[in-house]
């Protein structure tokens, strides 16, 4: 079996889309021989993308939440600096403020709650991807890189598909979406591209 990319397919499909079209579209990407194919993913890589998944949502709710507290909080007249780091003095700051109403505490101790439960489940998929580093060759390797830590290290190596399927170092950085900047172009090359634009 053979997967490929749906964006890679579309500009076979010479009319409207029904499934004739496609299947069509889909025959005649198959016959380049230049056409990339996308790897079958093992189980066990597929669960290491949910573990992934899982904590990239987690870690929008509790933005999230921290957003919503600090907002509330400023209504108050309670001003926190942005960041994790200063959440929690003042969830205590405001579990200890006589001067707010009795709802409004109960409703900020609700959040503090779904906060500590956030962050307590954040911190066990954070060790379930140290873990997978840890025994993991080639997220070990990219962890020696500077400013890659075990963590972009785990995502990196889940994410990424086998190295041999790109032909180029400046196709895999396309891949990932790195585009060169201009600031180190040459004048004419500048020149060029202004006159395009």
């Amino acid at each position: 079996m053979k997967l490929i990319a749906p964006q890679l397919v579309k500009p076979y499909v010479k009319r409207g889309k029904n499934d004739a079209a496609d299947a069509e579209a889909l025959c005649e990407a198959m016959s380049r021989p230049s056409m990339r194919f996308v790897p079958v993913k093992t189980d066990e890589q597929q669960a290491g993308l949910m573990l992934v998944g899982v904590r990239d949502r987690l870690i929008r709710n509790r933005t999230q939440l921290t957003n919503a507290i600090r907002g509330y909080a400023a209504e108050f007249g309670l001003i926190a600096a942005k960041g994790m780091a200063h959440i929690t003095p003042l969830l205590e700051r405001i579990q200890t403020d006589e001067g707010l109403p009795v709802l409004a505490r109960e409703m900020f101790a609700i959040q503090a709650k779904e906060y500590t439960q956030l962050q307590a489940q954040i911190d066990e998929l954070d060790a379930k991807l140290k873990a997978w580093f840890k025994a993991d060759e080639c997220s070990k390797r990219l962890a020696k890189i500077p400013g890659v830590g075990p963590i972009g290290a785990a995502l990196l190596t889940m994410k990424t598909p086998a190295p041999e399927l790109f032909q180029s170092g400046r196709q895999f950085a396309a891949w990932i979406g790195l585009t060169p900047s201009t600031s180190g172009c040459s004048i004419k090359a500048c020149r060029r591209a202004r006159v395009r634009l």
